[in-house]
């Protein structure tokens, strides 16, 4: 197997490393003369080696070989790295508003449609069993007994 430093990069190599070297310039790790000299360098480089070697007095870890990783050039997965503490912390109440909003549009829906039908049956339900009782009285006044008529079954009382 060769070495590393004699494997060809690929462009996408490339570019992590002018990445790297332009975070360097952001940190103040670089002037903007030695920026423009490396990353013409970096674009005219053909091995790792030659990458390596464009980054080795800066701080941090190598060029990595793209056999290495396996979830993509932008490292491992997102959904994969821990969420930090304080994201927790802002996340959770959020969550739990939401869901609380919720219960109280919920029953907020449903003790309407009762009231709806409390108002309903006092309106409409709560009248008529007067009409049905006096109904009633007057039905049994007519079949009630009277002299000279014949007497009633004992299925009508």
């Amino acid at each position: 197997m060769a070495r590393r430093a004699t494997l060809r990069a690929s462009d996408a190599d490339r570019e992590q490393v002018a990445e790297r070297l332009r975070h360097a310039t952001a940190e103040g790790r670089l002037l903007a003369e030695e920026l423009e000299e490396r990353l013409e360098a970096v674009f005219a480089a053909r091995t790792y080696g030659e990458l390596d070697a464009l980054v080795a007095d800066l701080p941090g870890q190598t060029v990595r070989s793209r056999e290495r990783t396996s979830t993509g050039p932008w490292g491992p997965s997102l959904w994969l790295r821990p969420i930090p503490i304080l994201a927790m912390f802002i996340l959770a109440p959020v969550i739990i508003s939401l869901l609380l909003a919720a219960a109280v549009i919920v029953a907020t829906v449903f003790s309407a449609w009762g009231l709806l039908l409390v108002v309903g049956w006092f309106a409409f339900g709560h009248s008529r069993r007067h009409y049905g009782s006096a109904y009633r009285r007057s039905l049994r006044a007519t079949t009630q007994w009277q002299p000279g008529r014949a007497p009633r079954p004992r299925s009508w009382v």
